[in-house]
């Protein structure tokens, strides 16, 4: 499949990196608004400047979008409109409605629409998910990623919260995992957040924390944070609790929060079963971040090649989101907001 990859950042270069090791896909071009610093393995792919352009002259059959946020939606829908199938990076879009467009597209044109979801592929990730329905609920949700960024990643944290606040960026792949592991519907949601860097917009703010509450009953926090500032102690924290135990994923002791790595490797994954015992399994020999972009490709393969029905996936892909906007709206708003069920 002739694949063009927009926005070659670190995500889109792993993205494209993946698709340069695929026998199941050949690069036709690259597109970023400035010169990119590639690796050695990308630097013989053409670069364009221009995405509408490169779009018409290359006709590809994927297009990646790994843009900032912002652009994802009209991106996606220009691919999608010019015929070919898209992956695009996680979230959706900046906001509910522009993230149903863009599934609507999807629908109506035919075209396949994987979002990127990386923690779905995760073999650790899929086992906590595993382990904590098999215990059934309701739960309890514990889960954050702070990030103590300096430098070069805290410029690109600047720059994405441009648009979108870490809560959102980064929550809406946990709060899918909540989703998956619950199936019920998230009702109510609560957060708060501070700005704690006079180098972000004065209505933007780099720390956040929300509480989610779901049909069942059950219910969870997510807390990110990105900065020079933030605590590198208890930056991980990964637990799903009920009333018969708890699923944890636990880090080695010299994991860091500035790791790309550390955000989706784990060393074990504790099952406590209340009056039972409690069990460590081992998840040290797992992938790292390429080759969870790796798998991922090999998804997004297998969904055009097989023809997959991805109406489930891009449903939660929506509703993940829309949980993690209204977050963002009592953040601003200091008040809860109340939710129905989001459908694509």
């Amino acid at each position: 499949m002739r694949v063009l990859v927009v926005g070659l950042g670190n995500m889109g270069i792993s993205h494209a990196l993946a698709y340069h090791h695929s026998p199941e896909f050949e690069i036709v071009g690259l597109v970023n608004r400035s010169a990119p610093d590639l690796p050695e393995a990308l630097a013989g792919y053409p670069v364009a400047t221009d995405f509408a352009e490169a779009l018409a002259r290359l006709a590809p059959d994927l297009v990646c979008v790994a843009t900032y946020s912002d652009s994802h939606a009209d991106l996606a829908v220009a691919a999608m409109r010019a015929g070919a199938h898209v992956f695009v990076e996680k979230p959706l879009a900046t906001s509910v409605d522009d993230a149903r467009r863009v599934v609507e597209c999807a629908t109506e044109t035919g075209r396949k629409l994987v979002v990127g979801y990386i923690l779905r592929h995760h073999p650790s990730w899929q086992r906590l998910i595993a382990q904590a329905r098999a215990l059934g609920g309701p739960y309890v949700f514990r889960l954050n990623l702070n990030q103590q960024s300096s430098g070069p990643t805290w410029q690109v944290h600047k720059a994405l919260m441009q648009t979108t606040p870490p809560i959102v960026d980064c929550g809406v792949h946990y709060v899918d995992v909540m989703c998956q592991i619950t199936d019920a519907a998230p009702v109510e949601v609560r957060g708060m957040g501070l700005r704690l860097s006079d180098e972000i917009a004065p209505d933007m703010y780099n720390y956040g924390h929300f509480q989610v509450i779901f049909e069942d009953g059950s219910c969870g926090w997510y807390e990110a944070g990105w900065g020079p500032m933030m605590s590198d102690t208890a930056f991980f924290v990964k637990d799903v609790i009920s009333p018969r135990g708890a699923v944890s994923i636990r880090m080695a002791e010299d994991a860091r929060s500035d790791d790309i790595d550390t955000h989706t490797r784990t060393a074990s994954l504790r099952v406590h079963r209340a009056g039972i015992g409690t069990q460590d399994l081992d998840m040290t020999d797992e992938p790292g971040h390429q080759q969870l972009c790796d798998a991922q490709a090999g998804f997004v393969a297998r969904a055009i090649g097989g023809d997959l029905d991805l109406t489930r996936h891009m449903g939660d892909a929506v509703a993940s989101l829309a949980v993690c906007l209204a977050a963002d709206e009592s953040v601003r708003s200091g008040q809860p907001v109340t939710l129905t069920p989001v459908r694509p």
